[in-house]
């Protein structure tokens, strides 16, 4: 008899029984609960190739916290299963496009998901381990790129790595808020010293004070020997709060005192220890906002918010995409047969919206890797056929051809937004005018010549 191969299923409590039992009969379950501790997941999912995210039984203001999940979701090749109601635009659809290769709605055909998970589970072993990207490879890459926005952000980056002020990175979720905080501690002084995470959305409130102050021998039952807390492992280090927006008022107040005078105290110690570390924090929610409604304290904010930088979501980065996908494509596809991106492949990465920014971005070419039974990856594979559609770009188009469409495109279109103000559109794409000028020569001199007063430019024919 063959041996059943594990399959990860991660969902509410008893949700879908009925399937999960017919599942069985093909899969060796390995089940998870969506409120399980995202270590425990992590860990158990190193070696797994292929599961099931059922979102089915979960209101969709219960869904966990992208920043929360995000490590554990990028391990394997995930189908999604979803209520039969429309989920546009709610945090449902942003998981479902950020890492799902594929999803099936209620009532669930077993036939159907049964041979997709097996269709994923064949090219996943095909490909063999060298498909998940490692952490630092992920992280270097979501910052390359020649845009403005993504060069801007970059130098800003620098700028603040040679001082030791907090910083603050916000941004949309998928947009690499982690990555940008490590750019920081490996551009520091401190590049030497440790480089301490705290997802702050996975801290237990019963675990906040142990947990990041550690505790003293015989503090409490089970405390058989001292233990460091994750603050002072970072000392001479830097420290990332990593969804600062998730803690709770108290666990806030747990760590004002350390944000205030750079001490902790162990549980059951009586002596505080000075702990020297550079505090960087993430969110993908504006602090002020939770501030204003009294979810987040503003003295921590203040504490916190010394330098802060906003990370571009991935469709204002629309020129840096065909060289994103070919650096990711080589990374996806070390020590495996080659694929490529077609023409229309490529043109329908650069027409989408990209609602899960960098974090989708991966996933989508993760999917074309593994559905496209073909050297060439088309933009069905990647789930994008209707971007092609909408794209109206010819299909033999070189790479230099489609930044040089994209940078046309960035032209016509803030010109048009600003009234054909050249000030007011470099404002927009946030390039100096003098850099706005030099596209305008690139690409259409002649109207260029006739109308050289940044107020006056209007006329020109970008297409």
């Amino acid at each position: 008899m063959q041996e059943k191969r594990p399959l990860v299923w991660l969902s509410a409590a008893n949700s879908n029984a009925s399937l999960t039992k017919e599942l069985e009969a093909n899969w060796d379950l390995i089940r998870f609960n969506l409120d399980d501790p995202v270590p425990t997941l992590v860990s158990a999912l190193d070696n797994a190739k292929v599961g099931v995210l059922d979102l089915s039984g979960l209101p969709d203001g219960d869904l966990p916290g992208l920043e929360h999940w995000c490590e554990a979701l990028s391990l394997v090749y995930w189908v999604g299963i979803v209520p039969h109601r429309p989920i546009t635009g709610t945090r449902t659809a942003q998981v479902i496009t950020s890492y799902c290769s594929d999803f099936h709605t209620l009532p669930v055909d077993y036939e159907r998901i049964n041979t997709v998970l097996g269709h994923l589970w064949g090219m996943a072993s095909i490909q063999g381990p060298a498909h998940k990207l490692t952490r630092d490879d992920y992280q270097a890459l979501v910052l390359e790129g020649d845009s403005e926005p993504i060069r801007h952000t970059r130098s800003l980056l620098r700028r603040f790595s040679t001082t030791m002020e907090p910083v603050l990175i916000t941004g949309e979720s998928g947009t690499g808020k982690e990555a940008a905080a490590r750019f920081i501690h490996a551009h520091s002084s401190r590049a030497s010293g440790p480089l301490i995470t705290i997802n702050c959305a996975a801290l237990p409130d019963a675990l906040t004070q142990s947990e990041l102050f550690g505790y003293e021998k015989g503090a409490f039952t089970h405390a058989l020997n001292a233990r460091q807390g994750r603050l002072e492992q970072a000392n001479g280090g830097s420290l990332v709060l990593s969804g600062i927006d998730e803690l709770h008022l108290e666990q806030q107040s747990a760590i004002l005192r350390f944000l205030q005078e750079g001490q902790i105290e162990r549980i059951g110690g009586s002596s505080s220890i000075a702990v020297d570390c550079r505090i960087i924090t993430t969110t993908c929610r504006p602090l002020p906002d939770l501030i204003s409604t009294g979810q987040f304290r503003a003295d921590v904010y203040y504490r916190l918010g010394g330098l802060e930088v906003r990370l571009p979501v991935l469709k204002s980065r629309f020129e840096d995409i065909p060289t994103l996908a070919s650096s990711l494509l080589d990374l996806l596809q070390q020590g495996s047969e080659q694929k490529h991106l077609s023409n229309e492949a490529i043109r329908s990465l650069v027409n989408h919206s990209w609602p899960g920014n960098f974090r989708e971005f991966q996933n989508r070419l993760r999917q074309g890797l593994l559905l496209s039974e073909r050297p060439v990856i088309e933009p069905s594979d990647l789930g994008l056929a209707e971007a092609f559609l909408d794209s109206g770009a010819p299909s033999n188009l070189s790479l230099e051809e489609f930044r040089a469409r994209a940078e046309r495109q960035a032209l016509s279109c803030s010109l048009k937004l600003a009234d054909h103000n050249v000030s007011k559109a470099a404002k927009i794409l946030k390039i100096s005018r003098v850099s706005f000028y030099r596209l305008l020569d690139k690409y259409n001199t002649a109207a260029h010549n006739r109308h050289t007063q940044p107020e006056n430019y209007r006329k020109g024919d970008l297409s």
